[in-house]
């Protein structure tokens, strides 16, 4: 099993779904988790005490407004007064859809910071500090739309295609840094197609009635037009593959965009 025992994850919308399954993953390995994202001191507080439980020597809460290039940069200085981010998991995103006949500014100026600029960010202050500790990780959670196109989803599809995009770059910059036997320094991204998440959940019961309840179904039925495996996968399948990237084994694993998708991009 791949031993953490000493590394600080940081993870970005780790209160809930894929993320907290990423961070979930981390923790049963042994590191300290860096939480962030938008909750209530209560779901704070459980999610600290759930991914303790599961194994982090500790898990601590930071704030930062991704849309804001300040926040960040306090949210990353008070992470390196922790100890610093050896992993970094870019994982917060929002989504709204739209033609781009009516797409507003806000919403393209909102989707683009962040998912795509607050990755350069968080990057641009955590990776130096990677490579003069000989490993460092960078999961950049992009979609299946940072490889192909979608309608009515310009801005992220545009965010999520400038993240391959960005992590290759940083891949190349960063390839020949770090240490081999400490695991060296990678960026990758995780590529999910449908995943169960609150996301897909309304839309998974609302097919459900032409199916007597039959949720599985229900899911195969909305996979059929991009999925073929008909198959949604599980957000502790994407937290399974981050841990494995975060390996030392993984060292030349670096600069990709790999799909969890069923053939989606296949086709």
């Amino acid at each position: 099993m791949t031993d953490l025992t000493g590394k600080t994850a940081l993870v970005t919308g780790s209160v809930q779904g894929i993320g907290l399954a990423i961070a979930e993953s981390l923790a049963k390995a042994g590191a300290r988790i860096a939480v962030h994202g938008i909750a209530g001191d209560a779901q704070i507080e459980e999610v600290c005490h759930h991914l303790v439980s599961a194994g982090a020597p500790q898990a601590e809460f930071f704030s930062g407004d991704l849309r804001q290039p300040e926040r960040i940069s306090e949210l990353m200085q008070a992470v390196a007064a922790w100890g610093g981010a050896d992993i970094l998991v870019n994982n917060a995103g929002i989504q709204q859809t739209g033609s781009l006949a009516e797409l507003s500014t806000e919403t393209w100026d909102a989707i683009l910071a962040i998912n795509l600029s607050a990755a350069f960010h968080t990057m641009q202050a955590a990776m130096p500090g990677m490579a003069d500790r000989g490993y460092g990780r960078v999961i950049n959670i992009a979609s299946v739309q940072g490889l192909v196109g979608s309608k009515d989803k310009a801005p992220y599809v545009a965010a999520k295609h400038g993240l391959v995009g960005l992590s290759k770059v940083a891949a190349l910059e960063y390839a020949a840094r770090g240490d081999k036997a400490l695991g060296a320094v990678t960026v990758n991204c995780i590529c999910p197609g449908w995943t169960h998440t609150t996301l897909i959940e309304p839309q998974v019961a609302a097919r459900a009635a032409k199916f007597g309840g039959d949720l599985d179904a229900a899911t195969a039925d909305l996979m059929k037009e991009k999925q073929p495996s008909l198959r949604a996968s599980d957000p502790a399948e994407i937290g399974a593959l981050a841990l494995w990237l975060c390996d030392p084994v993984a060292h030349n694993v670096t600069g990709t965009a790999i799909p969890v998708d069923g053939g989606w991009t296949a086709q």
